[in-house]
Parts: C-alpha cells; structure tokens; sequence
C-alpha cells in the first residue's frame, strides 16, 4: 500500500507506518503525479482535492488533519466510491486558546473589564461550541447564531452584530445555497457593527469580505480586529494586516496537541476502513509539557489569574511578531513565507494539559480554571 502525505502532518510515520509506504509531499505541490500508483491521500486544508487531482489515480481514501472539509470535493468522493475522513474538534482547544489571548489583549490595550463586554460566536459547531462553553463559564454574556442551526438559543446574525461588541468566527466556508457562508460579513454588515466592536476571524478568510473589511477598518479606528485567516492565503492584504491589532498565518489551531490529535482521528477512521483495530495511541507519543502546574493562592485576583493561566501556555503576540516581519518581503517570499511560519510552527501546547492549584479555598478562581479546561488539583 502507498500512503501519499502533506509533509507537515505530524507523527504520519508512527502511526502508518505498518500499512506500507508513506510518500510525503508538500501541501500545496500534491499533483495527480503523486497519486498515480497510491492507495490513500492525507492532506491538510491547504491541499484541494477534486475530480481533476484523483483523476486515474487508484486512491480509495481521502483524510483530512483538519476540522474544515471545504477543500474536499464530498459529492465526487460519493460518485467514485471514496472513502473520507476529517478530524471534528481535533484543533478546537487551540482555536479558543487563541480567541482568549487576543481578548486579554484587546481588553488591556483598551482598558476595559472583559466580562463588561457582549460576546456574539458566529458558528456553533466544535470551534464555537467550545468556546461558548468557555466564555459562558466565565461568567460572561454569550450570544450564539449558527448559520447550519436554528432552535432556543440561537439569534440572527443581524440581531447579534446589533447587540454584540465582541464577535469570533468560527463557521466553515460554503459558497452556495441558503446558508452560504462567503462574505458572511460583507460590507454592509461590517458597516453595521456596534462602535468600539473586536472581531475576530479563526474560521476561513472569505466568510468576511477582505477588501471591505479594509476599507471599513480605514474609516473607522474605534474597531479592532484580529484575523487568522486571509481571503486569498498564502497572498496576504497587507495593509490588511497593518490594520489588524493581531494577525497571524492561519495558525489558530496549531497547537502540538491540535496537530497531532487529527492525525490520531485519522488514523483510527484509516484502521476502521481498513477492517483492524487501532495498535498506536496518541497518548504514548505526546511529550511531556514544558510547564505542567501551576500553583495560586486563593486571594488572586481571577482576572490576573485567567491571564495568567492563558499566557503562561500561549499568548498570540509571538506568532503576529513574527507574520509582520515576513510581510516586509515581496509577493513571492510573502507566500513562501506563510506557508514557511505554518511548517517550522513553534512548540505550543494546550491550557488543558496544565495542571493547576489554588492554596486555600476559592470558587471564583475554580471557576476561572475549569473555564479553561486546565486540570484543578
């Protein structure tokens, strides 16, 4: 069996390995050359695969690394009997990590209390859901519209853009029908944010209209806004990104722990597939994290104690220092670039492997930890 692989999947070797030979071949650069004696296919978002890639190639199973399914042509691997799989949730802890480290930001650049603030989560699956989960159990006041989801609960995006000064994205991007989600927010709803809004965009670049979303920012400096994402990746706005409070190359979600996880979920629908069970477990390949507890006393202030927990595991502003430097290039380095930050990604790890105690009794600190998902002992 042949095995062909985005090059930045990580642990491929450990866990394929014993189902034959792995071929590993940069995302973007996977053509149906590749394919033309391969057996199965294991991607990342960056890699589109269609009709025309697996055309005359024997591939039978398509997996993607990733929550997204956007680059995968479903309805052709339907047609021709293809066997696929995603990773739902595999990269969510490190997407909410995210959003909460460029809120601390936010709210200290500005000065403001966070739980004064009215958070609008467009997207409710496993991004979303998580990260309502979080900041609800935070204490704050969550508003949800979920453009695949109706029922209690749920709001318009139009009565949230209206009632929220906070607003993250996480919707997967359609192009077509009802519940499109392409240029979700568009011109005229980014006109119609609340003065003083932060959005932010961990979802796909064209769920907000890039070239509007510029001009807005240009004309009104009381929005603040934090993308991941870019309408035209790896090619980066760049007066865009000079706009944004942080920017980053769609690395929302690349913790260690993200990473890996999706190809452990691949892995075990591969086994599945495959008729045998799963000999590898993702748990016996995980190093040990850098810092594994941290102690507070009871008297902390919970504020200081949510940015302290978040920052000492990630903190944002490392990985928009070192996109802004790669945008001084010129178009060509640019791209190579983006794609270049993406492979070479630092060590990050998930708040959820921390552990943490408080010495001496306090709820509110409980409170704040098990918001997080960090362990309380």
């Amino acid at each position: 069996m042949l095995i062909v692989a985005d090059e930045n999947i990580p642990l491929i070797d450990e866990f394929f390995c014993s189902f034959g030979e792995i071929r590993r071949v940069p995302g973007r650069q996977i053509g149906p050359e590749h394919l033309r004696d391969a057996d199965a296919l294991i991607v990342r978002s960056i890699t589109r695969v269609d009709a025309a890639l697996l055309a005359g190639s024997p591939v039978r199973f398509v997996g993607t690394c990733t929550i997204g399914t956007d680059h995968l042509a479903l309805e052709h691997f339907a047609e021709a009997g293809i066997h696929w799989a995603s990773a739902p949730g595999c990269n969510a802890r490190g997407v909410v990590e995210y959003v909460i480290g460029s809120l601390l930001l936010m709210a200290e650049r500005e000065g403001v209390a966070l739980a004064s603030r009215t958070y609008g989560v467009v997207g409710a699956g496993e991004v979303g859901g998580r990260l309502i989960e979080a900041l609800r159990g935070l204490g704050w006041r969550v508003l949800v519209c979920d453009p695949f989801r109706e029922g209690e609960g749920h709001v318009s995006l139009d009565t949230l853009l209206a009632q929220c000064d906070a607003i993250s994205l996480h919707t997967p991007l359609t192009r077509e029908g009802e519940h499109a989600t392409w240029h979700l927010l568009d011109e005229q709803r980014l006109r119609a944010l609340r003065p003083g809004t932060w959005l932010i965009n961990a979802a796909r670049g064209p769920v907000i209209d890039n070239h509007a979303l510029r001009t807005v920012l240009a004309e009104r400096p009381d929005l603040t806004a934090v993308l991941d994402v870019w309408e035209h990746e790896p090619s980066v706005d760049r007066a865009l990104a000079s706009q944004c409070l942080i920017a980053t190359p769609h690395i929302a979600g690349h913790s260690l722990d993200g990473k890996q996880r999706g190809t452990a979920q691949i892995y075990q629908a591969f086994c599945r597939w495959q008729g045998v069970a799963p000999s590898v477990q993702l748990a016996d390949l995980l190093p040990p994290p850098w810092l594994a507890q941290l102690s507070l006393h009871a008297s902390t202030e919970p504020d200081w104690a949510l940015a302290a927990i978040c920052r000492a595991v990630y903190d944002p502003r490392r990985d928009d220092a070192d996109f802004r430097r790669s945008l001084h290039r010129d178009e060509a380095a640019q791209r190579q670039a983006f794609d270049q930050l993406r492979k070479q990604y630092p060590y990050r790890r998930e708040v959820e492997g921390l552990a943490v105690r408080i010495e001496g009794e306090s709820a509110e600190l409980a409170r704040v930890v098990e918001a997080l998902r960090a362990r309380l002992i």
